[in-house]
Parts: structure tokens; C-alpha cells; sequence
């Protein structure tokens, strides 16, 4: 699961638990979407600092997911 950190929490992706699920691979994920893999390995593993709404609307689309699916807030211990 990829953490981008905050001040006092954290974004939490989930790319792996719902490609999992839709027995997707991420290579599959980046053609359909029209992504590079780096950018969208970027995204899973929580590094990314950002991501356009056009990209998270053409995962979504993809995926059949919400964005809150995708992406979730876990504040800090």
C-alpha cells in the first residue's frame, strides 16, 4: 500500500488491493489508462506528490472504482 506523508497524516493508495481484485496487472492498467508504468508505479507506492483529475477519472473509469476507493487518509499515530 503507497503513503504520501502530510503533516500530521497521511494519503493512503490502494492501487494494489484493487488491482488485485480486478485481477489486473499494473502494466495492463498503465496501457489502458495511457499512463507510463514509471508514473503509475510512482502513484501505488505513494511517492507521487500529485495526480491530475484526468488521470484519476481514467483510473476510475478503468478500475470501475470512486476515487475514495483509490485513495484514503490514515492520520499519524
Amino acid at each position: 500500500m503507497g503513503e504520501a506523508e502530510t503533516d500530521d497524516g497521511k494519503i493512503v493508495v490502494t492501487l494494489d488491493e484493487l488491482l488485485y481484485q480486478r485481477r489486473m496487472t499494473l502494466t495492463e492498467l498503465a496501457e489502458r489508462v495511457d499512463i507510463t508504468l514509471a508514473n503509475l508505479s510512482i502513484l501505488k507506492t505513494g511517492k507521487a506528490k500529485a495526480i491530475r483529475f484526468s488521470t484519476l477519472e481514467a483510473i476510475c473509469r478503468v478500475l470501475e472504482c470512486q476515487p475514495g476507493d483509490l485513495l484514503g487518509y490514515a492520520r499519524e499515530a
